[in-house]
């Protein structure tokens, strides 16, 4: 990752109370995924895919419109909050066990 730590965010949750949020590793999976690197983005941040899949369609859906896009951002919205909620029970139940 070299010089991209430099300009990550702290977690704000993190450094106050010690806890990871559901967002944690979302950066750092990012950066793994610009570099192609997409095992270690996956296991970073197992919500990187459907959130990352989520993004593309919110900007593709800013020039072409579709019959059914209200329907498709609700599904992607949903999936990626799923993914993002079971990702972080997974990571507290292995943190405090």
């Amino acid at each position: 990752m070299s010089n991209l730590e430099e300009y990550m965010l702290p977690c704000l949750n993190k450094t106050l109370f010690g806890v990871e949020c559901t967002g944690c590793g979302a950066q750092r999976a990012a950066v793994f995924l610009f570099r192609g690197d997409f095992t270690k983005a996956f296991f970073m941040y197992p919500a990187i895919y459907p959130l990352a899949f989520l993004f593309t369609f919110l900007v593709f859906n800013l020039f072409f419109k579709f019959k059914y896009d209200y329907t498709v951002k609700i599904s992607l919205i949903i999936i990626t909050a799923l993914a993002m909620a079971i990702a972080y029970i997974i990571k507290m139940f292995y943190l405090f066990n």
